[in-house]
């Protein structure tokens, strides 16, 4: 593990970054040296210390920001940009410092080093969203450094406990500051913003859609005896049915508003036919998505994957109870009768118990924010074109969603065709390319500018 360290403040020797493409790729490498990893306990290791790196970054450039904790350790920074329209309704620009844990032995190089090779930057977090933080302080930064303000009051935070859910970062904000938020009313955070290469053209892809969360535990209950015995009521038999059913059950296609938007414009970029009632049409616009297509692919049903299996404590002794966890992720506007099914699958004699859930998002492809990001990304991009997508996964938008906050995915790169972005989000050898990053401060910019 890297150890972490102080904020870094630029000696007087060393000259002042003129804008935020100079900075942007430095502080993504001292933000990854943080080990920030999470857990899913109320440790959070460095958590503390990155917020106060970022603290330093905010207060170095005349800004107050305020950190706070919702447990010993769990940090999270706020700070208020005042904008040039204060009568508007704020803009809520938000990320997370947590990471996921990464076995160091996995990875081609040191997880926590932030090394840069061949111009990407290398580590845990430098996908997942360490590259956004970077590009968000590098923006703030330079318009604090001019004096420039946004276009309208823009509330900018680092959350923690994103990885699990958000209890010690932008839920507990939620809940306990949301004067924090007071006149918010639209949001931008992470995975979305991307590039991928649709029949030789450049798509960026705008999150503007949520599966919701599920996490459940499966519990059946029989009859304790002897592993010898004849035992009608066992409760690993019962178990073992319901978790075998559910993970091989096949969801029916369910195409919503804004994957259905995403598969014509994939159809009207590739020349590939598209129909809705079609499942093989979908398949086939899925998978021209290249490796994006996983995250989409995940996007046209409900999903419902076991993960975690508990029962017995010895060989001979059938136990009286018997649990598992699946995850599942459930469509915008079709999570109870996902649910529904679960029960019929899991059947009578299991009980399903809630771990963790939470919402699923879906938004409008419309409005002046939208236009704002469409109109940033294709001012430096003009022969690309963006799309809306759904994101199979969860974001901190969820917790902000419960202030009535509308939240959108839009961390801006332009990244080579050959990059497997999705697949290093919680995967070996997460990597950024600098160039993406100088982009993503360009369109960023713009966007706090028009927005």
């Amino acid at each position: 593990m890297t150890d972490m360290h102080a904020p870094t403040v630029p000696s007087s020797a060393a000259p002042v970054p003129s804008s935020a493409e100079d900075e942007v790729a430095r502080i993504c490498q001292d933000l990854i040296r943080y080990d920030t990893s999470n857990f899913g306990t109320d440790e959070g290791p460095g958590e503390r210390a990155a917020a106060e790196h970022v603290m330093g970054l905010l207060q170095e450039m005349g800004l107050d920001p305020e950190l706070f904790e919702s447990s010993p350790g769990r940090a999270s920074v706020v700070v208020r940009l005042a904008g040039e329209d204060r009568s508007r309704p704020a803009l809520v620009l938000h990320g997370h410092l947590d990471v996921v844990p990464a076995q160091a032995a996995d990875w081609s190089v040191d997880p926590f080093a932030g090394e840069e090779i061949d111009g990407l930057l290398w580590g845990r977090g430098a996908v997942d969203m360490k590259d956004m933080d970077a590009m968000i302080l590098a923006v703030v930064r330079q318009m604090a450094r001019e004096g420039r303000k946004p276009a309208r009051d823009v509330v900018v935070a680092f959350f923690a406990d994103e990885e699990a859910g958000g209890r010690y970062g932008a839920s507990w904000a939620v809940d306990n500051r949301p004067d924090l938020f007071e006149g918010a009313t639209e949001a931008i955070s992470e995975v979305g913003g991307f590039s991928v290469e649709l029949g030789g053209r450049r798509a960026y892809l705008l999150q503007t859609a949520e599966k919701g969360i599920a996490w459940l535990r499966l519990v059946a209950d029989g009859r304790a005896g002897h592993g010898s015995q004849v035992n009608t009521e066992n409760a690993v038999t019962e178990l073992a049915a319901a978790v075998a059913r559910i993970g091989a059950y096949s969801w029916p296609m369910t195409l919503t508003p804004t994957v259905d938007a995403l598969l014509r414009g994939v159809a009207d970029l590739t020349g590939l036919r598209f129909d809705p009632e079609d499942p093989s049409t979908v398949d086939a616009l899925v998978a021209a998505l290249g490796p994006v297509g996983k995250f989409v692919g995940a996007t046209v049903r409900h999903t419902s994957n076991p993960t975690q299996l508990d029962a017995g404590y010895k060989a001979n002794v059938i136990p009286g109870s018997a649990s598992a966890v699946i995850d599942v992720r459930l469509l915008p506007g079709h999570e109870e009768s996902g649910l529904a099914t679960l029960r019929e699958l899991a059947g009578p004699r299991v009980r399903i118990e809630p771990v963790h859930q939470d919402v699923a998002l879906e938004v409008p492809y419309t409005g002046t924010l939208v236009d704002s990001m469409v109109d940033s990304v294709l001012a430096e991009d003009p022969e690309a074109t963006v799309l809306p997508y759904t994101l199979s996964g969860g974001t901190d938008n969820k917790s902000l969603s419960r202030l009535g906050i509308t939240g959108y995915g839009f961390a801006p790169l332009r990244l080579p065709g050959h990059l497997d972005f999705a697949g290093m989000f919680h995967g070996v050898d997460e990597r950024v390319p600098v160039d993406s990053l100088k982009f993503g401060t360009r369109v960023l910019d713009r966007l706090l500018r028009t927005c």
